[in-house]
């Protein structure tokens, strides 16, 4: 086979001397075709670099053995989707496990979730879609169901409609990191929230809302941030309350760059956190537990996350009539340092 040619299937048969039917199903273990067979053709094939034909296949059989995952950037900051990684390292091991490749579609924050699952759907290359940032009354659920195509959730949304999902209880793990910073004391606790409109900060305001209220306290709207919390927003956005009549003494963090400004706004003041000031944070990054800091965390295995998101979509694509997959991870609090 010459080095300028494009390795296929008809290539690699005559080259091998076989039918391409042959090593066809050699290049898919037929039992049929002698182990011997089978194991000259997948030598040539790697030696070759040949790739299956993903859209002939789609073409023969309807079915292209990809998944995509449409995951938009949480902000424009350089380190904004630094917890992306652990789950789409999940979502691509499982998908590899399973026989399919993973495609991961990302999109800006300005960019609305339905045109990009409408850009995802025409180029016909996917068997299944897994879709994020869920809004209350997501539109993307009815409008998938619809037409039959199978799709999976990372996060609810409050629509009464039978789909796959996987979430995390973003409502308990708000309500305990609040009530353990009230129980250290902390009676005015700033909350750190993102995007407005999505399911994942109203379920954190939820989780909030109730332990502010539990241990007789009143919600204070001056004490709610929601914006693009980098770290530059995160520490400006704590200055401002931290010169206020009346200042927090303690935060939970929408995430790890919130964490990280929040420490820069402290340092400036003079405050040392776990003393003068408690901070609650997500650390699915495991960042936390090397900043030599009294910090209240919640983690969550997000590469389990990101394999149940495949599992459940694959279960879907080859098994229609199956249960759908449904499941919420708890995570886990933890506390670093002296914060007593």
């Amino acid at each position: 086979m010459t080095a300028k040619a494009r390795p296929n299937l008809r290539r690699l048969a005559d080259e091998l001397g076989l039918s391409v039917t042959t090593v066809s199903r050699a290049l898919k273990d037929g039992p049929e075709v002698h182990p011997d067979t089978i194991s000259r053709v997948k030598v040539a094939a790697e030696a070759a670099g040949y790739v299956p034909n993903l859209h002939g296949r789609a073409l023969r059989t309807g079915s292209t053995r990809n998944l995509t995952a449409i995951l938009p950037m949480e902000t424009r900051d350089y380190l904004s989707d630094i917890i992306k990684l652990p789950l789409m390292e999940g979502m691509t091991m499982a998908a590899r496990q399973l026989g399919y490749t993973l495609t991961i579609f990302s999109t800006t924050p300005e960019e609305s979730p339905q045109e990009s699952l409408d850009q995802v759907l025409r180029s016909g290359a996917a068997d299944g879609v897994v879709i994020t940032r869920m809004l209350a009354e997501d539109p993307r659920i009815p409008y998938l169901l619809e037409r039959g195509v199978p799709f999976i959730a990372f996060g609810r949304s409050n629509l009464d409609r039978d789909y796959a999902y996987v979430d995390i209880d973003n409502e308990r793990i708000a309500h305990e990191a609040t009530s353990l910073l009230i129980e250290r004391g902390r009676a005015r606790i700033a909350l750190q929230l993102l995007i407005r409109e999505d399911q994942y900060s109203a379920m954190r305001f939820e989780g909030y809302r109730k332990a502010i209220e539990d241990h007789a306290l009143i919600v204070d709207p001056a004490l709610i941030g929601q914006e693009d919390f980098t770290m530059e927003a995160s520490e400006r956005w704590i200055e401002r309350l931290l010169d206020s009549a009346d200042p927090p003494t303690g935060l939970v963090c929408a995430n790890e760059l919130g964490l990280l400004g929040a420490l820069s706004a402290l340092r400036k003041r003079g405050l040392a956190p776990g003393q003068d000031f408690s901070i609650a944070t997500r650390d699915n990054t495991r960042i936390a537990r090397y900043l030599s800091t009294p910090l209240v965390t919640h983690s969550v295995d997000m590469v389990s996350v990101g394999r149940a998101l495949i599992e459940g979509l694959v279960r879907q694509i080859e098994y229609p009539d199956a249960p759908l997959a449904q499941e919420v991870f708890a995570g886990e609090m933890s506390i670093i340092g002296d914060e007593g």
